[in-house]
């Protein structure tokens, strides 16, 4: 018998972080080289190497026996717990009922693109998740590049919105930033957020990397600074290492009555609620104690010195620019000044940039720019410095806390040898391609090797 699939799924790409998982996998199973057998050096995959904390674990194996439905919205437990986080480390004075708890941020901002009419506006380069939801929802949407400094220009924002003739106008907001690990400051929000109310846009901000901000000081949610039009989106998977727990949350704008009625249907209809169990365990992840405290301290304190290194050990490549992160676990690494060796190789586009780099002997996984919303021969990629055992460097940390840059670069590499490594792989990759000795090597040949 012979299925039929609805023609909407059909024009559906799969996801470019699942068309990776699997290229990796199908590389791994075919290098023929001995080498080949210690994996790869992982810069591709977005996830906190962190074990989850500790009270999260036991709050969970405490309420394993919850086997009923919850409240569509949340347990009330969970949005109080949610709402005096958000006041105690984001001063934002949110009511519980402002508040609704979803599987993860993606499906929350899935659900928001489902309720909400209007055209979107999409930065780029963006997180790689943002575009297929657009594009299944079939909503229409607008690119808005980012110039030089990778942030949206108000001017540029504003050209664009007068452009468009819907009523409404969805600009999805990342701050911090994936994939350049950027922070927008409180000014440059305030000017987006004039637009926004001169243009009548609403703004899905995607706060979920916030706890990583370095100076933690310098984040402000865009919430606080646009709250009657703005959807804030956090949750588990970055700050607390949970991404595997599936549980966000969007905080509503002020006043918006109407539209939670909309929203909890379209809740109850796809999902129901979130698993009771991770519900009550996230409540201790969200209260506010000296242990969560020390975590995100400890965390974005690694984070710190790890993106310090990748960003000076990149850059000090001759050729390659990368944008210095404020936050996350991410960079932008700018390969275009090779663009012209890297066309005589016949790597053409940022897709085969990445399948060259994987390969023997290099063994580097990127997300290539094409993943990122950017043109397919924009030799741009996401860099994720987070290959290594994080609890063991977690500890490390609190042992012997780096003071001088001398010791912090010793902390790295000493507790992140494949990071090092990796990059070292990259400069070798690159030296190659400058002598002409890629083909040497085979890699055009080895490089047939696709993701499905």
């Amino acid at each position: 018998m012979k299925f039929i699939v609805d023609q909407q799924v059909e024009d559906i790409e799969m996801p470019e972080n699942l068309k990776l998982n699997t290229f990796l996998q199908e590389f791994h199973s075919n290098c023929p080289h001995p080498q080949c057998s210690f994996g790869f050096y992982g810069f591709a995959f977005g996830q906190s190497p962190f074990p989850v904390p500790k009270t999260i674990q036991d709050a969970l194996i405490k309420n394993v026996d919850k086997g009923a439905y919850a409240a569509v919205q949340g347990i009330p437990e969970l949005r109080d717990a949610i709402s005096k986080y958000n006041k105690y480390y984001f001063a934002m004075d949110i009511d519980p009922k402002r508040i609704y708890v979803g599987p993860g941020t993606k499906e929350l901002i899935f659900n928001l693109l489902e309720v909400l009419h209007g055209t979107v506006i999409l930065p780029t380069p963006a997180w790689l998740g943002y575009l297929p939801q657009i594009r299944f929802l079939k909503k229409n949407y607008h690119m808005l590049p980012t110039r030089a400094n990778r942030k949206i220009s108000p001017n540029d924002l504003r050209k664009l919105a007068l452009r468009l003739q819907d009523r409404q106008k969805i600009l999805i907001l990342n701050n911090p930033h994936n994939p350049t690990g950027l922070l927008y400051d409180r000014l440059e929000l305030e000017e987006i957020a004039d637009v926004c109310r001169e243009q009548n846009i609403t703004v899905i901000s995607d706060e979920i990397y916030a706890q990583t901000t370095y100076d933690f000081s310098k984040f402000v949610s865009m919430g606080k600074i646009y709250p009657e039009g703005t959807f804030v989106t956090n949750g588990l998977s970055k700050s607390h290492a949970a991404g595997g727990y599936r549980l966000g949350y969007v905080i509503f704008p002020q006043h918006a009555v109407d539209l939670k009625t909309q929203f909890k249907k379209i809740l109850a209809t796809e999902y129901t609620a979130v698993s009771t169990p991770i519900q009550h365990a996230a409540v201790a992840g969200f209260e506010i104690s000296k242990e969560m405290d020390e975590y995100f301290e400890v965390t974005r304190n690694v984070h710190h010195i790890m993106g310090e290194y990748t960003h000076h050990a990149l850059s000090s490549i001759e050729g390659i620019k990368t944008t210095k992160p404020d936050a996350t676990f991410y960079l932008l690494a700018d390969f275009n000044s090779f663009a012209t060796d890297l066309q005589k190789a016949k790597i053409n586009t940022s897709q085969k940039l990445s399948e060259s780099l994987i390969i023997h002997p290099y063994h580097t996984a990127i997300v290539g720019g094409d993943s990122l919303v950017l043109e397919r021969n924009d030799f741009s990629a996401r860099i994720a410095y987070v290959d290594y055992n994080g609890s063991q460097v977690y500890q490390n940390y609190l042992n012997n806390k780096p003071k001088s840059s001398h010791e912090r670069l010793e902390f790295v590499k000493n507790n992140a040898p494949k990071v090092v490594a990796g990059i070292e792989m990259i400069a070798k990759f690159f030296e190659h391609l400058r002598k002409d000795t890629l083909f040497d090597l085979q890699i055009q040949k080895k490089s047939r090797i696709t993701p499905n």
